[in-house]
């Protein structure tokens, strides 16, 4: 249920896989439409693991705005790590915090150590396991094409990505190591995560914590957008794509706004 303080949020900010579109996949036409309208009335944020080219595939391909519209959508790839904002007919960087090439060495060998160490890796897998999206490295035990439906059945009890979580963290401890999506891990510089993210919108946009609310599908204790909590803002939890179009269309059919 929605309720009348959710109604009259000025910024709305989405997770993406699960949220907005099924996992590594574009958004349905009726979700580009939802989110067209609700442009019309709040300003929109969505933080991804995935990088700016993800965004493009998942999101900017498919959502139809103009961009006057388009100016009031805001996008953090790799949980908070860059953001980006639509000016001159472009998306243009704001900030990105990219590791260096000697951080960069560290984590690969730190994954290239787990996966010797763990029994639980299928030894296929649909293209490569660890990608560098600049500031974030994801490492995908089936691969980072891996159909959707090989996902959902690898690890439905989290056990195989806390092991991993765990495993790495141990390697890294300089850096942050989380759960990512349904089949993946993310490591981040220290303390960049969705919690950053919704930083940025108070300390470069001017919200306060009160006028941003957040809906994700995993705010569950270790999911991946249980950070959001720390900021203080309001959430709502959704379970699947559906869920979520549910909730825009109550947001855009308010006669409160």
């Amino acid at each position: 249920m929605v309720r009348y303080n959710e109604l009259m949020k000025k910024v709305i900010v989405f997770d993406l896989d699960g949220t907005l579109a099924e996992s590594k996949s574009s958004l349905d036409s009726e979700m580009s439409d939802l989110l067209g309208t609700l442009l019309q009335k709040k300003m929109v944020a969505i933080i991804s693991g995935g990088g700016l080219p993800q965004f493009e595939k998942q999101v900017l391909g498919k959502l139809s705005c103009p961009p006057e519209l388009l100016k009031k959508l805001i996008l953090f790839p790799t949980k908070g790590g860059a953001m980006y904002t639509f000016k001159d007919d472009i998306w243009q960087q704001v900030y990105s915090k990219s590791f260096s090439d000697k951080e960069k060495e560290q984590i690969i060998n730190a994954v290239q150590i787990v996966s010797g160490e763990v029994d639980f890796l299928p030894e296929k897998h649909f293209g490569e396991r660890l990608e560098d999206r600049g500031a974030e490295f994801t490492f995908s035990a089936l691969g980072q094409e891996a159909p959707h439906e090989e996902k959902e059945k690898w690890d439905n009890d989290h056990v195989k990505r806390k092991i991993l979580e765990e495993k790495l963290q141990k390697l890294l401890p300089d850096f942050d190591v989380a759960i990512g999506g349904s089949t993946s891990i993310d490591i981040t510089l220290k303390d960049i995560n969705k919690a950053f993210a919704i930083n940025q919108i108070f300390s470069l946009l001017g919200y306060t914590k009160d006028e941003v609310l957040f809906v994700g599908d995993a705010l569950f204790p270790g999911g991946n957008d249980e950070s959001v909590k720390i900021t203080g803002i309001d959430t709502f939890s959704v379970k699947n794509v559906d869920e979520t179009k549910n909730f825009i269309r109550k947001i855009i059919s308010s006669p409160e706004l």
